[in-house]
Formats: structure tokens, C-alpha cells, sequence
């Protein structure tokens, strides 16, 4: 890949991690019209560290005080006496399982029936369409829940289905909490810190299996891609946690249905 494409690849890449709209549908779009080649797994590191990267930093003073607490509820080894932000870093710990051990027993399943344009396509559209359930559902709620650990889980059963291409993690995760009675904003919130550990663990298998490839790269695109996916994931959960209350799914909604189609024809 040349400096243009590097460029372009990591900001679709860390403007599409976070928003609900699926960084795959995009990364099609290159290869698919312009004739791209694929960025390969060592540009899936860079960019992933990058993300990585955006959403510790922003949240840098939440996943203290959470981390903290967490550590003295392991310390103290009393339930009853936990707090909020204690019970919110084990429910992230809860809602992150499913994803990982599904990723773990399927991927191979995932990586050969599941990648195609096609799946990505109707993902992309059918998902859509569940965000839009969950948008109305929401504005119709006068009251709002707080997180429970069945809540935790499902959030992180529908992160698992995430690992369909086209579905979009945060998608997802923040349709499951708008549909469960979460507020937009813990919604948001709770589906980015659970992004954390997912997103490190994706960076780690794909580092092991990059180690294990005799794959030669250029560290300077690689940086060049970090660099490039961090500060435009972080510009973006920026923008979107300051406008998800005001705005809410509906713009992504009709962004995603017209941006499926879009996938149909070409494919």
C-alpha cells in the first residue's frame, strides 16, 4: 500500500470502530471500487492498537477509578458492600466472556463461511433495522434501568454476534442496552469501556499470528496507521458521546441502509 491508501484505510478504520455504522462494510469498499489491495494482518495491529489506544485515553479517568475498585473489591471479597463503579468493572469482566469464547471455539467457522460481501451486505442492512427498533423504543421510555448482571450478559451475548462482519460491535452492543432500558449515554458509555479488553484481545491474537507469518512491513506506515486510527477514533467517540443524546441511532440508521444497498450493487 502506498501513503494514500495507509492514510485513508486507518481513518476509515478508527472512525468506523466506534461508530455504529461496521468497520468492515467500509473496509470493503476500497478493495471492491478502487481495486485495493488487502491491508493485511499487520496493518489490522497497527490500527487496532490505535484504537485502542483513542478509547483508554478518553476514558483514561474512568478505567482508574473502575480498575481501582475493582481491586478493592478483590481485596475485601465482600459483595454487599461493593460499588458502583466495582460492580460496573465486573460487569464489564461478565460481558466481555461471550464474546471471547464464542470468537475462540468459531473462528474458523467465521473466517470461512461468514467474510463474505454478501454477509457483510445483509449485516449491514438487517442490523439496521434492529438499531431502528431500538432507537423508537427508546425515545418512547420515560424511565431508564441501571445495569444488572443479566443485563451485563446480554450486552455481552449481542456483542458476540458482532463477530458476524457488517454487524458492528458498538452497534450492537449499544442497540442490546437501548433495548434492555439503558439511557443513551450508559449505553454508550458501557459499550465503549467493554470495546477495551475485546479490542486487546483481538490485537493479541492477530500480533501471535502475525509473529508466526514471515511477513515483511514497513514500520513507517505501520506507525503512520497508529498514529492516523487513534486520533481519529478519538475524535469520534468524542463527537459521539456528546451527540448521542441530542441526535440518537436514527442518522446511522439511514446511513447504514443506504451504505448496505450501496454494498449490494457493487457485489
Amino acid at each position: 500500500m502506498d501513503i494514500i491508501q495507509v492514510v485513508i484505510l486507518a481513518l476509515i478504520q478508527g472512525l468506523t470502530e466506534f461508530l455504529p455504522i461496521s468497520s468492515s462494510a467500509h473496509l470493503i469498499l476500497p478493495s471492491q471500487l478502487l481495486g485495493w489491495p488487502d491491508q493485511g494482518l499487520a496493518f489490522d495491529v497497527a490500527v487496532h492498537i490505535g484504537s485502542l489506544m483513542a478509547v483508554m485515553f478518553y476514558f483514561r479517568a474512568d478505567i482508574y477509578t473502575l480498575v481501582a475498585a475493582w481491586c478493592t473489591s478483590c481485596r475485601d471479597r465482600q459483595l454487599s458492600t461493593m460499588n458502583d463503579d466495582a460492580f460496573q468493572a465486573w460487569m464489564i469482566l461478565l460481558a466481555t466472556l461471550p464474546a471471547v469464547l464464542i470468537g475462540w471455539l468459531a473462528k474458523d467457522y467465521i473466517a470461512l463461511q461468514l467474510r463474505s460481501n454478501e454477509v457483510i451486505a445483509m449485516s449491514t442492512l438487517l442490523f439496521a433495522l434492529l438499531m431502528a427498533w431500538a432507537e423508537l423504543s427508546s425515545r418512547q421510555r420515560n424511565d431508564f434501568v441501571k445495569l444488572s448482571w443479566q443485563i451485563a450478559l446480554c450486552i455481552g451475548l449481542a456483542q458476540a454476534v458482532a463477530l458476524i462482519p457488517g454487524t458492528s460491535r458498538s452497534g450492537v452492543t449499544i442497540t442490546a442496552a437501548l433495548l434492555l432500558g439503558l439511557a443513551k449515554t450508559d449505553a454508550a458509555r458501557f459499550s465503549f469501556l467493554l470495546s477495551i479488553p475485546i479490542i486487546f484481545a483481538a490485537g493479541m491474537i492477530s500480533a501471535i499470528d502475525l509473529s508466526q507469518q514471515a511477513t515483511l512491513f514497513s514500520w513507517g506506515k505501520l506507525s503512520l496507521a497508529l498514529v492516523v486510527a487513534a486520533i481519529s477514533a478519538y475524535l469520534c467517540i468524542g463527537i459521539f458521546m456528546r451527540l448521542i443524546e441530542r441526535i440518537g441511532l436514527m442518522p446511522f440508521v439511514w446511513y447504514r441502509l443506504g451504505l448496505g444497498l450501496i454494498l449490494l450493487l457493487v457485489i
